[in-house]
């Protein structure tokens, strides 16, 4: 069973994702704090199993928290929530050790798909090597990336760029291997370091 704990300022948020939270499959608990300073103090006292935290456009305090957490917590699965045009401050989140993010209108099945995802992530992976500098992505890849920069699923880009969802796929793996990335959250947080995408 799967224990969450949501933060955000905005108690409409708290409690219409706790609405979501607590229908989907293997969830027990669900708890909620406002701000930054009462995740880390809940966290400390009774750890969970996901952590979501909100994010607001040109307002640091979710990243903020993000940052914090996984500092004092580095086994802690963050999930970060937020616009889908928000891709920087999505990305910051995911720089300072978020293990992915959703969009605010997620589904329940995407939501069901995030944490089993981040539940399978628990163990912290190795470094991997990295990519080489020099390595340049496709203009198709670049398109991909931007797409997940913000927050778009692979229909979504697929739609966009008149491409097949399968084709999307495949141009995804490729520009993870070439960023030497695992995921989505990794390959959009190595974008905004590259300055791939802004």
């Amino acid at each position: 069973m799967t224990t969450v704990l949501i933060c955000d300022d905005r108690r409409s948020v708290r409690e219409g994702l706790t609405r979501v939270m607590s229908a989907v499959p293997g969830v027990s608990r669900i708890d909620c704090v406002a701000h930054g300073d009462e995740l880390l103090a809940r966290y400390s006292r009774q750890p969970v199993d996901v952590v979501l935290v909100g994010t607001q456009r040109a307002m640091p305090a979710g990243v903020e928290a993000t940052r914090r957490l996984v500092s004092a917590n580095p086994t802690a699965n963050v999930i970060v929530f937020g616009a889908p045009d928000d891709a920087s401050s999505i990305a910051a989140a995911i720089a300072g050790g978020a293990r992915g993010y959703l969009r605010w209108d997620a589904s329940r099945p995407e939501l069901v798909a995030a944490l089993a995802h981040t539940l399978a992530s628990t163990s912290v992976p190795a470094p991997r090597q990295p990519a080489d500098p020099g390595v340049q992505l496709t203009e198709r890849e670049l398109q991909v990336l931007r797409g997940m920069s913000q927050g778009k699923s692979n229909g979504q880009i697929g739609r966009e760029l008149y491409l097949s969802e399968d084709t999307v796929k495949t141009h995804a793996r490729r520009l993870f291997r070439k960023l030497g990335v695992r995921d989505r959250a990794q390959a959009v947080a190595h974008g905004f370091r590259r300055g791939l995408v802004s």
